[in-house]
């Protein structure tokens, strides 16, 4: 099942996970996520795999959101500690 938000006019379609970052990271402007806090939050504790999901996970949601996703504003890497909203 699709989420959508509506960006410079138009609508995006957004998976449930890309959704809920998109949520937390709005909810907690000014806070840097680490992956780990990212899969607590969004995975829940008892996930089993790779921190590198929440890369893969962000890189998709760029994509969608940013007009240059090469060059982020919405969502930002924070080198070295994770990411944060732009």
């Amino acid at each position: 099942q699709e989420c959508c938000v509506l960006l410079r006019g138009e609508q995006v379609n957004l998976a449930p996970k890309e959704f809920r970052l998109l949520e937390m990271f709005m909810s907690y402007t000014q806070r840097v996520w680490t992956r780990q806090q990212i899969l607590d939050k969004i995975w829940g504790e008892d996930f089993v795999g790779d921190t590198k999901t929440v890369d893969v996970h962000i890189r998709w949601l760029r994509k969608k959101l940013e007009l240059d996703p090469s060059l982020p504003k919405y969502i930002v890497t924070v080198r070295g500690f994770g990411y944060r909203f732009g």
